[in-house]
């Protein structure tokens, strides 16, 4: 924040100073704008969660941040998971390890896996949560490596890319494929749920590029084909209107989804159909793009194989990480305005970098403190911003009064 600097020395920002190297300016818009990025990103994840409340009435949530604590339930113990409540509330002080989101998950806090401690939110709770699936991410360990993340002795850049059945995170040089380098998938199926999924294949073998990528939109001819030998092809265009709406990500606080299927519409197996022609099944992850989930059969017998593999997620588009986030995002976001931006709009220049200034030193002072927590692996409470505030404003109504004295 070059700017400060050079308003402090009563030079225009950017000019340099006194013949000095020009430096880099970054204007406060700019500054907001890459701030409002991050605050986005994190609505996403956070946004569809409970800060305040416990999430344990709500039974096994459909899908909510979650978080494990090291401090409670060390390696060697029971596993457990807590929701974003609990995690400020009850484990505030614990060195946690951040899960991302999971799905059909009951808050564990307090319960028979905590031996010394009670949840604050909400006392009375089961002793098990009999439903909830754990896995090595609990313990902070990740992929088939099963190792932290960040690895401290981890030296290759590598992205985690997280499998939508098993849940778990995995390396992209640990999937057996290497994933597309555009980016240009919407979910990833792990090798050891494609082999427990393993009709799956069909519908990569058939509609995919080598087998790896889905690409549902360079297959049109091949779809249409199926439809015709099924006999459903009138069926098919009223299924694609409704499913039209999920390729894009949705902006309203509204229902995004459409409803489970429960119960079949379809006169003719589409997994048979393509089952009947060559496929070639492979030892490696596979990627999917957007409303990949719309294209699965939900014929009699597909939803009980669905039910019997325990995938039956697989047909709900409302399951994914992506209707999470935009439901968390929208929420938030509903008429949204900055006003900060809107008072930076009425200012003149000298009151912007007056702002600038102020804006510069809350930042680097929240930024030295804000260290510490992350540091120790402690969650930030309530309690701790206010405490940062009051000495802030102390410390600037001192150095008001000092200006005040030598101004006189």
């Amino acid at each position: 924040m070059e700017a400060a600097a050079a308003a402090e020395e009563g030079a225009e920002p950017g000019s340099g100073g006194a013949g000095g190297p020009e430096e880099p300016v970054v204007s406060l818009a700019e500054v907001l704008a890459e701030n409002e990025e991050l605050e986005k990103e994190a609505r996403a994840v956070l946004g569809g969660s409970d800060h305040e409340r416990c999430s344990y009435s709500q039974g096994a949530v459909k899908r909510q941040a979650l978080y494990a604590c090291s401090t409670c339930t060390p390696p060697g113990e029971e596993p457990a998971g807590i929701c974003l409540a609990c995690s400020y509330e009850c484990h505030g002080t614990h060195k946690l390890f951040e899960l991302y989101t999971k799905r059909n998950f009951r808050c564990d806090c307090g319960n028979s896996k905590f031996k010394n401690l009670q949840c604050k939110l909400l006392p009375e709770k089961g002793k098990v949560n009999s439903g909830n699936k754990y896995n090595d991410n609990f313990f902070g360990l990740y992929c088939t490596c099963k190792r932290p993340y960040p690895d401290p002795e981890d030296e290759i850049p590598d992205e985690m890319i997280q499998c939508i059945v098993c849940e778990d995170w995995f390396h992209g040089r640990h999937l057996g494929a290497v994933p597309p380098e555009s980016g240009d998938f919407h979910e990833m199926v792990c090798q050891a749920c494609m082999k427990h999924c393993h009709f799956l294949w069909a519908y990569a073998s058939q509609l995919a590029d080598e087998g790896i990528v889905l690409n549902v939109e360079e297959n049109e001819e091949q779809k249409k084909e199926i439809k015709k030998e099924s006999g459903v092809e009138h069926q098919e265009k009223e299924e694609g209107k409704r499913t039209e709406q999920f390729n894009e990500p949705s902006t309203s606080s509204g229902p995004s989804c459409p409803e489970i299927v429960t119960k079949s519409e379809e006169p003719v197996c589409k997994l048979k159909e393509l089952q009947s022609k060559k496929f070639l099944r492979k030892d490696t992850a596979t990627f999917w793009p957007s409303n990949w989930r719309s294209k699965l059969c939900t014929c009699e017998d597909c939803l009980k194989m669905y039910l019997e593999l325990e995938v039956q997620f697989l047909t709900d588009e409302c399951d994914t990480v992506l209707a999470y986030e935009n439901k968390g995002t929208s929420d938030q976001e509903t008429d949204r305005r900055d006003p900060l931006m809107d008072t930076l709009n009425s200012m003149n220049r000298v009151q912007q970098v007056e702002l600038i200034c102020e804006y510069n030193d809350l930042k680097t002072e929240l930024t030295d403190y804000l260290r510490r927590f992350a540091d120790e692996g402690t969650v930030v409470k309530r309690e701790d911003i206010q405490h940062f505030f009051e000495e802030f404003q102390s410390r600037k109504r001192r150095r008001t009064n000092r200006m005040q004295y030598y101004c006189s």
